[in-house]
């Protein structure tokens, strides 16, 4: 028979599960492309310096295309960025911008076709890293916990590694493992910059799983 404790450490589990389930892919979306922008900025630099103003041309079309949401034109211009200059890092950041509205519309397969070409074709870290940020939470969506895991396993630039560490700990949540999950996000925790909002979602998993941050010396309950 379970006991009142275990009672409780069940309902925040399940609580917590509910609130990421309805809320969590979006947010982490979001804040990886902020803490992806700086990779943006030096992959918007190199194009400017080594390519053409048709490159930049393209980029627009398919970013017009993901804010219209219209996905047979994001589809082509995808196609023709990739077809034209698939080693770029313009046309890698036009994949990821293509993958998050290919989600948005409910087409895993074609996010995660797009997210991977980024991590077959890219040389650089920080757009690696996001890719594999966001394959991992697809894998996650869809229950695939070991393929989630595997995707987090490579080597993490440091600026990702704290999204990276959260991300685990929805993956062990998802498979109940409170444990590790608390071990997971207490570390995301630590590795996020104060001024980072994400830092205050993280700290209301970290207390729904009986970790109080705000109080270091008091131990999670085991």
């Amino acid at each position: 028979m379970a006991s009142p404790l275990d009672l409780q450490e069940q309902e925040q589990l399940d609580e917590i599960k509910h609130f990421w389930k309805r809320y969590g892919n979006a947010i982490t979306w979001a804040l990886i492309v902020v803490l992806g922008g700086f990779a943006a900025f030096n992959g918007w630099q190199y194009w400017q310096r080594k390519q053409g103003a048709q490159a930049g041309v393209m980029f627009d079309q398919i970013e017009a295309a993901v804010q219209a949401g219209d996905l047979a034109r994001v589809d082509r211009a995808l196609s023709d960025i990739k077809e034209r200059y698939p080693n770029t890092t313009f046309a890698h950041q036009a994949a990821l911008l293509a993958a998050r509205a290919y989600y948005d519309k409910s087409q895993s397969d074609a996010a995660k076709s797009s997210l991977t070409w980024v991590l077959e074709k890219s040389n650089d870290d920080g757009l690696r890293a996001v890719a594999r940020l966001r394959l991992a939470a697809l894998a996650l969506e869809a229950k695939a916990y070991d393929e989630a895991l595997a995707y987090l396993a490579k080597e993490i630039p440091p600026a990702f590694a704290a999204l990276a560490h959260d991300r685990r700990g929805d993956i062990y949540l998802a498979q109940g493992k409170p444990a590790e999950a608390r071990e997971a996000y207490r570390k995301a925790y630590e590795g996020l910059e104060e001024s980072v909002e994400y830092k205050k979602l993280v700290e209301i998993k970290l207390n729904a799983l009986g970790l109080d941050v705000s109080k270091p010396a008091v131990e999670a309950k085991k």
